[in-house]
């Protein structure tokens, strides 16, 4: 049960979802939202890479987690260095398979792009602080953009989409960085709050956050959403400027791991705006 529970803790079940869902959401803004094989194989896609990544991610990171999250699988020796690999390798088969099943050649192609994306960021772009969160963050939106061509084709409301979503998990990634701050100063990882110090990572995450924010309007100001749309929007811009106050305030690294976790909230209500103003 143990070795189970390690598995689908690698994985990161809860950020697989929501990349299976920005799949769908990419799809619903060019399209009416119908149920078809090519949708759930998108989904099944971005599922699948999505995890593949985390167990990489985690593989590389081992000795970093030993100080930073000793709690994770690896570190916990709940899944062994090898068998992470081993389950990487499976799912990324399996979500290339999807792909390639789903409207080739364009799916299989952006798919590819995606996962290069991240196993760079994995093996090269961590240690560069700043652009190593725009890696991540593209890795986060391409899944949007994929949604667009699983129907067929993209139009302006993924890219605009696109860039709320790459500014708001880029003000993430540098948050991250202040919860990481000691096992990534270990290991010479130049985050801003290693290079700058927590105070100045605070202030650049807001600035990419409350950036974020200021998108927002723009889909139902252009016509291109729905009423529907805005509730669960102000609810996430509010989130958003909530969490921004509070990281301001208190940059520790145990406050910072709270906004962390809370951005994920306003990250899923955002995804929902877009599935509702497509209503």
């Amino acid at each position: 049960m143990g070795k189970l529970r390690g598995f689908l803790r690698l994985i990161r079940p809860l950020n697989c979802l929501m990349m299976g869902f920005a799949v769908i959401v990419g799809a619903s803004l060019v399209s009416p939202l119908n149920l078809t094989i090519n949708l759930l194989l998108g989904f099944v896609t971005s599922f699948a890479l999505t995890a593949a990544s985390m167990a990489i991610n985690d593989y590389y990171d081992r000795e970093i987690d030993a100080i930073n999250e000793p709690n994770r699988p690896i570190p916990r020796g709940d899944v062994s260095p090898k068998e992470a690999l081993s389950y990487a390798l499976v799912l990324s088969i399996i979500g290339f398979i999807a792909a390639f099943a789903t409207n080739p050649p364009s799916t299989l192609m952006v798919a590819v792009i995606a996962y290069i994306i991240s196993i760079t960021y994995i093996t090269k772009g961590k240690g560069t602080g700043l652009p190593g969160n725009f890696l991540v963050s593209a890795s986060v939106v391409i899944p949007f953009i994929y949604g667009g061509f699983t129907v067929g084709h993209v139009e302006t409301p993924i890219f605009l989409f696109v860039a709320i979503a790459f500014l708001s998990n880029t003000g993430r990634e540098i948050t991250k960085g202040i919860v990481d701050v000691q096992g990534d100063r270990s290991h010479h990882i130049k985050t801003i709050a290693v290079t700058y110090g927590e105070r100045t990572a605070a202030v650049v995450a807001t600035i990419f956050s409350l950036l974020a924010v200021s998108l927002s309007p723009l889909p139902w100001l252009w016509g291109l959403v729905s009423d529907w749309f805005l509730p669960p929007i102000i609810l996430t811009d509010v989130g958003l400027i909530v969490s921004s106050i509070m990281l301001l305030r208190n940059c520790s690294r145990k406050n910072a791991k709270r906004i962390k976790k809370l951005s994920l909230v306003w990250f899923t209500t955002g995804l929902l705006a877009f599935i509702l103003g497509t209503l």
